[in-house]
């Protein structure tokens, strides 16, 4: 397995507020996490770095405990989200600064061939092989939510005024309900963790296209591309291949 990771605060704002934690090779199990803070000054990256300590924290603590077959592995990942949420959310509660900090969350935890995805914000996790790219997590926004319901087409939601109102994200409520599932791995393909500040400056073509084509360092061709077209927002990439 190799893994390509990076981070980059962009061309606007001041402070990177996107954590990302990926195991070392030794490891078990292979955990990927990915946390895109939000919330005033400072909030975010609270918010996102107590995540993603929540998350690993948990699974860590508790994978020896676990029979690892589906269900039990989903019924983990799935607790880890929520002891993250109820994290962030007393922290919130307990500091007026901080009350309006939320955040995305991606876990994806590799065992036996096959991903376990817990899912909450507008990140996003993508499976890249050379004929396609398969966005394998829903956004958990109003515009999304607009488009299943027919009423825009995606066209109409890339330009929408409301595109980055989220309806589910981490710590902004005492409860968070993930989308959780598995799925099986696919040695063609290559996973992809990221931001929506790599996927606001850049198509999926264009995504699918720098990873298929740069072998050496996918990750940081990414970040310069997106810097290179606006760098809106911090951008955070984590790469898996088989």
């Amino acid at each position: 397995m190799k893994v390509f990771a990076g981070t980059d605060i962009g061309k606007v704002r001041q402070m990177n507020q996107d954590t990302y934690f990926i195991s070392v090779e030794a490891e078990e199990p292979k955990i990927y996490l990915l946390a895109d803070g939000m919330g005033g000054y400072a909030g975010g990256e609270i918010a996102s770095n107590l995540a993603i300590h929540s998350v690993k924290q948990h699974i860590q603590s508790n994978w020896e405990k676990i029979s690892k077959t589906e269900k039990e592995i989903l019924k983990l990942i799935k607790e880890a989200t929520k002891y993250a949420n109820s994290s962030i959310y007393e922290k919130a509660n307990q500091v007026k600064e901080l009350e309006e900090m939320g955040t995305t969350l991606e876990i994806c935890l590799i065992y036996e061939e096959k991903l376990y995805i817990s899912h909450l914000g507008d990140s996003r996790i993508y499976a890249v092989s050379n004929d396609k790219i398969e966005r394998i997590t829903n956004d958990h926004t109003y515009v999304e939510k607009l488009v299943k319901d027919g009423t825009i087409s995606r066209e109409e939601a890339k330009n929408h005024p409301k595109k980055h109102m989220l309806i589910k994200a981490l710590g902004c409520a005492s409860d968070a309900e993930p989308d959780v599932f598995v799925r099986t791995w696919d040695k063609s393909e290559i996973i992809v963790l990221c931001s929506d500040g790599l996927t606001n400056m850049l198509t999926e073509e264009e995504i699918q296209d720098i990873i298929l084509n740069d072998p050496i360092c996918p990750e940081k061709t990414l970040i310069n591309m997106a810097n290179q077209v606006g760098g809106l927002d911090n951008i955070t990439v984590i790469l898996i291949k088989h």
